[in-house]
Protein backbone atom coordinates (compact mmCIF):
# COMPACT_ATOMS: atom_id res chain seq x y z
CA UNK A 1 0.00 0.00 0.00
CA UNK A 2 1.50 3.56 -0.81
CA UNK A 3 0.71 7.02 0.84
CA UNK A 4 -1.39 7.65 -2.00
CA UNK A 5 -4.00 6.04 -4.52
CA UNK A 6 -6.27 7.42 -7.48
CA UNK A 7 -9.06 4.54 -6.77
CA UNK A 8 -9.93 5.34 -4.37
CA UNK A 9 -8.84 8.85 -3.89
CA UNK A 10 -6.82 9.01 -0.92
CA UNK A 11 -3.82 9.88 -0.11
CA UNK A 12 -0.94 11.90 2.65
CA UNK A 13 1.93 14.11 1.55
CA UNK A 14 4.67 14.98 3.78
CA UNK A 15 6.25 18.42 2.86
CA UNK A 16 10.31 18.65 2.72
CA UNK A 17 12.33 20.92 5.05
CA UNK A 18 12.17 24.15 2.93
CA UNK A 19 11.75 27.02 4.92
CA UNK A 20 11.91 30.23 2.98
CA UNK A 21 11.26 30.72 -1.10
CA UNK A 22 11.86 34.44 -2.00
CA UNK A 23 11.11 35.26 -5.93
CA UNK A 24 11.45 38.33 -7.86
CA UNK A 25 14.33 40.99 -8.77
CA UNK A 26 17.54 41.59 -6.48
CA UNK A 27 15.52 38.74 -4.04
CA UNK A 28 19.48 37.80 -3.20
CA UNK A 29 20.47 41.54 -2.31
CA UNK A 30 18.17 42.12 -0.32
CA UNK A 31 17.68 38.57 1.52
CA UNK A 32 20.70 36.46 1.28
CA UNK A 33 22.33 37.84 4.82
CA UNK A 34 19.35 37.46 6.75
CA UNK A 35 18.65 33.84 5.20
CA UNK A 36 21.81 32.88 7.19
CA UNK A 37 20.98 30.39 9.75
CA UNK A 38 22.82 32.73 13.05
CA UNK A 39 24.51 35.76 12.69
CA UNK A 40 27.56 33.72 13.30
CA UNK A 41 27.41 31.54 10.87
CA UNK A 42 30.17 31.06 7.45
CA UNK A 43 29.12 30.27 4.16
CA UNK A 44 31.11 28.49 1.16
CA UNK A 45 29.95 29.09 -2.06
CA UNK A 46 29.73 26.02 -4.60
CA UNK A 47 29.47 26.58 -8.03
CA UNK A 48 30.50 26.36 -11.66
CA UNK A 49 33.37 27.72 -13.71
CA UNK A 50 31.42 29.54 -16.08
CA UNK A 51 29.25 31.82 -13.10
CA UNK A 52 32.24 32.00 -11.60
CA UNK A 53 34.53 33.68 -14.54
CA UNK A 54 32.08 35.22 -17.22
CA UNK A 55 29.68 36.88 -14.90
CA UNK A 56 29.68 39.10 -11.55
CA UNK A 57 27.47 37.09 -9.92
CA UNK A 58 29.45 35.13 -7.69
CA UNK A 59 31.56 38.27 -6.66
CA UNK A 60 28.53 39.89 -6.02
CA UNK A 61 27.54 36.86 -3.58
CA UNK A 62 30.95 36.87 -1.51
CA UNK A 63 30.64 40.41 -1.45
CA UNK A 64 26.63 40.32 0.18
CA UNK A 65 28.36 37.89 2.77
CA UNK A 66 31.30 40.04 3.72
CA UNK A 67 33.11 38.41 6.45
CA UNK A 68 30.50 35.68 6.84
CA UNK A 69 31.98 34.29 3.13
CA UNK A 70 34.76 31.19 4.01
CA UNK A 71 35.26 30.40 0.46
CA UNK A 72 34.15 29.45 -2.66
CA UNK A 73 34.57 26.51 -5.00
CA UNK A 74 33.83 27.44 -8.97
CA UNK A 75 34.85 24.14 -10.73
CA UNK A 76 31.89 21.92 -10.65
CA UNK A 77 31.16 20.66 -14.12
CA UNK A 78 28.40 19.62 -15.90
CA UNK A 79 27.12 15.93 -14.15
CA UNK A 80 28.92 16.94 -11.03
CA UNK A 81 32.00 14.67 -11.53
CA UNK A 82 32.85 12.68 -8.45
CA UNK A 83 36.69 13.78 -8.64
CA UNK A 84 35.28 17.74 -7.97
CA UNK A 85 33.31 16.60 -5.55
CA UNK A 86 35.72 14.99 -3.64
CA UNK A 87 38.13 18.02 -3.93
CA UNK A 88 35.39 20.43 -2.84
CA UNK A 89 34.37 18.02 0.18
CA UNK A 90 38.08 17.39 1.39
CA UNK A 91 38.18 21.78 1.43
CA UNK A 92 35.11 21.96 3.42
CA UNK A 93 35.63 19.86 5.70
CA UNK A 94 39.30 21.08 6.63
CA UNK A 95 37.19 24.45 7.77
CA UNK A 96 35.12 23.38 10.78
CA UNK A 97 33.65 27.44 10.72
CA UNK A 98 31.82 26.15 8.00
CA UNK A 99 27.57 25.63 8.24
CA UNK A 100 26.12 26.56 5.32
CA UNK A 101 26.77 25.90 1.71
CA UNK A 102 25.14 28.57 -0.82
CA UNK A 103 24.91 26.63 -4.45
CA UNK A 104 25.01 28.89 -7.58
CA UNK A 105 23.82 27.66 -10.94
CA UNK A 106 22.04 24.78 -12.24
CA UNK A 107 21.32 21.22 -11.37
CA UNK A 108 25.47 20.64 -11.14
CA UNK A 109 26.24 22.78 -8.72
CA UNK A 110 23.01 22.33 -6.53
CA UNK A 111 23.91 18.86 -6.62
CA UNK A 112 27.08 18.73 -5.35
CA UNK A 113 26.01 20.91 -2.60
CA UNK A 114 23.42 18.28 -1.28
CA UNK A 115 26.08 15.79 -1.70
CA UNK A 116 29.04 17.61 -0.13
CA UNK A 117 26.54 17.95 3.16
CA UNK A 118 25.37 14.30 2.86
CA UNK A 119 29.25 13.34 2.75
CA UNK A 120 30.11 15.95 5.43
CA UNK A 121 27.18 14.21 7.99
CA UNK A 122 28.38 10.65 7.09
CA UNK A 123 31.23 11.58 8.98
CA UNK A 124 30.31 14.53 11.79
CA UNK A 125 26.60 13.76 12.23
CA UNK A 126 25.19 16.94 11.33
CA UNK A 127 24.16 18.71 7.86
CA UNK A 128 25.15 21.87 6.36
CA UNK A 129 22.42 24.57 6.10
CA UNK A 130 21.60 25.01 2.34
CA UNK A 131 20.94 28.22 0.55
CA UNK A 132 20.15 27.44 -3.18
CA UNK A 133 20.39 30.44 -5.91
CA UNK A 134 19.32 28.81 -9.22
CA UNK A 135 20.01 30.03 -12.70
CA UNK A 136 18.25 27.38 -14.38
CA UNK A 137 15.07 25.80 -14.51
CA UNK A 138 16.13 22.03 -13.39
CA UNK A 139 14.15 22.32 -10.64
CA UNK A 140 17.25 20.49 -7.78
CA UNK A 141 16.73 22.91 -5.37
CA UNK A 142 13.31 20.88 -4.79
CA UNK A 143 14.27 17.75 -3.80
CA UNK A 144 16.03 15.66 -1.77
CA UNK A 145 18.15 13.23 -4.09
CA UNK A 146 21.59 14.77 -5.52
CA UNK A 147 23.39 13.08 -8.79
CA UNK A 148 26.74 12.81 -9.56
CA UNK A 149 29.06 10.94 -11.86
CA UNK A 150 31.05 8.34 -11.09
CA UNK A 151 34.59 7.87 -12.48
CA UNK A 152 33.41 5.48 -15.42
CA UNK A 153 30.97 7.93 -17.18
CA UNK A 154 27.71 6.83 -14.98
CA UNK A 155 25.34 8.62 -13.07
CA UNK A 156 24.57 8.04 -9.06
CA UNK A 157 22.58 9.43 -7.17
CA UNK A 158 21.63 9.59 -2.97
CA UNK A 159 18.54 11.10 -1.10
CA UNK A 160 17.53 12.04 2.02
CA UNK A 161 14.92 14.36 3.41
CA UNK A 162 18.00 16.65 4.94
CA UNK A 163 19.53 17.15 0.92
CA UNK A 164 16.07 19.60 0.36
CA UNK A 165 17.90 22.74 0.58
CA UNK A 166 16.36 25.28 3.76
CA UNK A 167 16.09 28.29 1.32
CA UNK A 168 15.32 28.96 -2.31
CA UNK A 169 16.29 32.03 -3.87
CA UNK A 170 14.83 32.84 -7.09
CA UNK A 171 16.50 35.71 -9.00
CA UNK A 172 15.56 37.01 -11.91
CA UNK A 173 18.42 39.37 -12.18
CA UNK A 174 20.70 36.01 -12.02
CA UNK A 175 18.40 34.34 -14.39
CA UNK A 176 19.41 37.25 -17.36
CA UNK A 177 22.73 35.66 -17.57
CA UNK A 178 22.22 32.10 -17.98
CA UNK A 179 22.59 31.43 -22.17
CA UNK A 180 19.38 31.31 -23.70
CA UNK A 181 19.33 27.42 -25.09
CA UNK A 182 20.18 26.28 -21.39
CA UNK A 183 17.38 28.57 -20.20
CA UNK A 184 14.76 27.10 -22.90
CA UNK A 185 16.44 23.02 -22.45
CA UNK A 186 16.06 22.83 -18.64
CA UNK A 187 12.75 24.59 -19.32
CA UNK A 188 11.79 21.70 -21.26
CA UNK A 189 13.22 19.10 -18.09
CA UNK A 190 10.92 21.42 -15.75
CA UNK A 191 7.67 20.25 -18.06
CA UNK A 192 9.27 16.63 -17.62
CA UNK A 193 8.76 16.69 -13.97
CA UNK A 194 5.34 18.32 -14.20
CA UNK A 195 4.14 15.50 -16.75
CA UNK A 196 6.22 12.40 -14.88
CA UNK A 197 5.36 13.68 -11.50
CA UNK A 198 1.70 13.76 -12.95
CA UNK A 199 1.48 10.42 -13.86
CA UNK A 200 3.49 8.94 -10.93
CA UNK A 201 1.57 6.30 -9.26
CA UNK A 202 2.46 7.41 -5.26
CA UNK A 203 2.18 11.33 -6.09
CA UNK A 204 -0.15 13.03 -4.21
CA UNK A 205 -3.40 14.55 -5.84
CA UNK A 206 -2.93 17.52 -3.33
CA UNK A 207 -1.13 19.39 -3.39
CA UNK A 208 1.42 17.67 -6.21
CA UNK A 209 -0.42 16.63 -8.85
CA UNK A 210 -2.96 19.65 -8.81
CA UNK A 211 1.12 22.22 -8.89
CA UNK A 212 2.01 19.89 -11.77
CA UNK A 213 -1.08 21.06 -13.80
CA UNK A 214 -0.38 24.54 -13.26
CA UNK A 215 3.22 24.16 -14.14
CA UNK A 216 2.99 22.64 -17.53
CA UNK A 217 0.60 25.34 -18.29
CA UNK A 218 2.60 28.07 -17.40
CA UNK A 219 5.96 26.30 -19.06
CA UNK A 220 3.63 26.06 -22.29
CA UNK A 221 3.37 29.84 -22.21
CA UNK A 222 5.99 31.49 -20.72
CA UNK A 223 8.96 29.45 -22.70
CA UNK A 224 7.89 30.59 -26.18
CA UNK A 225 7.67 34.03 -24.31
CA UNK A 226 10.89 33.96 -23.38
CA UNK A 227 12.31 33.02 -26.66
CA UNK A 228 10.46 35.83 -28.01
CA UNK A 229 11.58 38.27 -24.85
CA UNK A 230 14.66 37.17 -22.94
CA UNK A 231 15.48 40.12 -20.73
CA UNK A 232 11.82 40.19 -19.80
CA UNK A 233 12.02 39.72 -16.16
CA UNK A 234 8.37 38.97 -15.23
CA UNK A 235 8.34 36.00 -17.70
CA UNK A 236 11.74 34.73 -16.57
CA UNK A 237 10.12 34.99 -12.59
CA UNK A 238 7.19 33.17 -13.76
CA UNK A 239 9.01 30.32 -15.16
CA UNK A 240 11.21 30.15 -12.22
CA UNK A 241 7.72 29.46 -10.45
CA UNK A 242 6.44 27.08 -13.08
CA UNK A 243 9.82 24.91 -12.60
CA UNK A 244 9.15 25.09 -8.57
CA UNK A 245 5.58 23.89 -8.98
CA UNK A 246 6.85 21.19 -11.45
CA UNK A 247 8.55 19.52 -8.43
CA UNK A 248 8.53 21.57 -5.20
CA UNK A 249 5.56 19.76 -3.94
CA UNK A 250 6.88 15.97 -4.27
CA UNK A 251 6.73 15.43 -0.80
CA UNK A 252 9.36 13.24 1.32
CA UNK A 253 7.47 10.26 1.28
CA UNK A 254 6.77 9.46 -2.72
CA UNK A 255 8.45 6.11 -3.44
CA UNK A 256 10.80 5.78 -6.71
CA UNK A 257 12.07 7.35 -9.81
CA UNK A 258 9.70 9.26 -11.51
CA UNK A 259 9.45 8.06 -14.75
CA UNK A 260 10.83 6.43 -18.14
CA UNK A 261 11.95 9.52 -19.73
CA UNK A 262 14.12 10.71 -16.59
CA UNK A 263 15.03 7.20 -16.22
CA UNK A 264 15.82 7.86 -20.37
CA UNK A 265 17.92 11.27 -19.43
CA UNK A 266 20.55 9.33 -16.77
CA UNK A 267 20.85 6.97 -19.09
CA UNK A 268 21.70 9.72 -21.87
CA UNK A 269 22.90 12.27 -19.81
CA UNK A 270 26.83 11.91 -18.66
CA UNK A 271 27.23 8.77 -20.08
CA UNK A 272 27.29 10.67 -23.69
CA UNK A 273 27.75 13.92 -22.46
CA UNK A 274 24.01 15.23 -23.00
CA UNK A 275 22.92 18.08 -21.16
CA UNK A 276 19.73 17.02 -19.01
CA UNK A 277 17.55 19.52 -20.60
CA UNK A 278 18.50 18.51 -23.75
CA UNK A 279 17.89 14.56 -22.96
CA UNK A 280 14.25 15.91 -22.08
CA UNK A 281 13.73 17.23 -25.51
CA UNK A 282 14.74 13.98 -27.17
CA UNK A 283 12.51 11.98 -24.58
CA UNK A 284 9.87 13.43 -22.83
CA UNK A 285 7.26 13.48 -25.99
CA UNK A 286 7.89 9.87 -27.63
CA UNK A 287 7.69 9.01 -24.08
CA UNK A 288 4.26 10.68 -22.95
CA UNK A 289 2.83 9.10 -26.54
CA UNK A 290 4.37 5.51 -25.33
CA UNK A 291 2.07 6.37 -21.82
CA UNK A 292 -0.54 6.93 -23.99
CA UNK A 293 -1.25 3.06 -24.21
CA UNK A 294 -1.07 2.69 -20.92
CA UNK A 295 -4.51 2.75 -19.00
CA UNK A 296 -3.97 4.51 -16.25
CA UNK A 297 -0.70 6.49 -16.92
CA UNK A 298 -3.50 7.77 -19.82
CA UNK A 299 -6.13 9.11 -17.76
CA UNK A 300 -3.50 11.20 -15.93
CA UNK A 301 -1.91 12.88 -19.03
CA UNK A 302 -4.94 13.67 -20.79
CA UNK A 303 -5.97 15.70 -17.96
CA UNK A 304 -3.11 18.13 -19.66
CA UNK A 305 -5.36 18.87 -22.31
CA UNK A 306 -7.69 21.58 -21.04
CA UNK A 307 -4.47 23.28 -19.57
CA UNK A 308 -2.88 23.62 -22.94
CA UNK A 309 -6.13 25.01 -24.45
CA UNK A 310 -7.77 21.84 -25.71
CA UNK A 311 -10.75 20.06 -25.08
CA UNK A 312 -10.53 16.18 -23.89
CA UNK A 313 -11.94 13.99 -26.06
CA UNK A 314 -13.14 11.21 -23.51
CA UNK A 315 -10.67 8.96 -24.91
CA UNK A 316 -7.88 9.24 -23.01
CA UNK A 317 -5.21 7.45 -24.59
CA UNK A 318 -5.84 10.05 -27.83
CA UNK A 319 -5.97 12.79 -25.85
CA UNK A 320 -2.53 11.60 -24.01
CA UNK A 321 -1.49 10.89 -27.57
CA UNK A 322 -2.13 14.59 -27.99
CA UNK A 323 -0.33 15.87 -25.38
CA UNK A 324 2.43 14.00 -26.61
CA UNK A 325 2.26 15.79 -30.10
CA UNK A 326 2.24 19.29 -28.44
CA UNK A 327 5.34 18.24 -26.31
CA UNK A 328 7.26 18.16 -29.54
CA UNK A 329 5.53 20.54 -31.43
CA UNK A 330 7.05 22.98 -28.27
CA UNK A 331 10.75 21.52 -28.91
CA UNK A 332 10.38 22.47 -32.18
CA UNK A 333 9.11 26.11 -31.58
CA UNK A 334 11.53 26.40 -29.39
CA UNK A 335 14.19 25.71 -31.67
CA UNK A 336 15.39 22.32 -29.65
CA UNK A 337 14.83 19.91 -31.59
CA UNK A 338 17.33 17.58 -32.30
CA UNK A 339 18.71 13.12 -32.46
CA UNK A 340 21.02 11.17 -30.34
CA UNK A 341 23.31 11.35 -33.94
CA UNK A 342 24.29 15.17 -33.13
CA UNK A 343 25.29 14.44 -30.02
CA UNK A 344 27.80 11.40 -31.59
CA UNK A 345 25.55 8.29 -30.16
CA UNK A 346 26.01 5.90 -32.54
CA UNK A 347 22.74 2.96 -33.33
CA UNK A 348 25.10 0.56 -31.51
CA UNK A 349 24.33 1.99 -28.88
CA UNK A 350 20.93 1.37 -28.45
CA UNK A 351 20.86 -2.11 -26.56
CA UNK A 352 23.16 -0.16 -23.98
CA UNK A 353 20.84 2.88 -23.41
CA UNK A 354 18.07 0.41 -23.27
CA UNK A 355 19.14 -1.44 -20.82
CA UNK A 356 20.44 1.15 -18.61
CA UNK A 357 16.85 2.88 -18.45
CA UNK A 358 14.48 0.14 -17.91
CA UNK A 359 17.43 -1.92 -15.61
CA UNK A 360 16.48 -5.21 -17.79
CA UNK A 361 17.89 -7.05 -20.61
CA UNK A 362 14.93 -8.36 -22.57
CA UNK A 363 11.11 -9.04 -22.52
CA UNK A 364 8.21 -6.46 -23.29
CA UNK A 365 9.21 -3.96 -21.73
CA UNK A 366 12.66 -4.12 -23.29
CA UNK A 367 11.43 -4.04 -26.63
CA UNK A 368 8.66 -0.91 -26.43
CA UNK A 369 11.44 0.99 -24.80
CA UNK A 370 14.25 -0.10 -27.39
CA UNK A 371 11.85 1.08 -30.01
CA UNK A 372 11.46 4.59 -28.27
CA UNK A 373 15.35 5.29 -28.46
CA UNK A 374 15.59 4.15 -31.90
CA UNK A 375 13.39 6.73 -32.69
CA UNK A 376 15.80 9.25 -31.30
CA UNK A 377 17.98 9.15 -34.23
Amino acid sequence: MTDATTHPLSGLWKPTQLQKLYYGPDSVSQHLTSCLPTPQSKAFIITGTSLATKTPLVEQVESLLADRHAGTFSKIGEHAPVAQLDEATKIIEGDSSVDTVISIGGGSPIDSAKAISYRLHSKSGKWLYHIAIPTTLSASECTMMAGFTEANGVKTGIRAPELVPHVVLYDSRFAIYTPERLWLSTGMRALDHAVELLYHPTATEMPAKWLTLQAAASLFENLPKYKREPRDEDVVTRLQLAAFASLGFLGTNMRGGLGLSHGLGYALGSPYGIPHGITSCLTLGSVVKLKAGEKEAAAEIARLLPFLGEARSGDDERDAGVVGERIEQLVRELGLECGLGDYGVGREEIEVITKRATGVEDGEVFERVRGLVEGLF
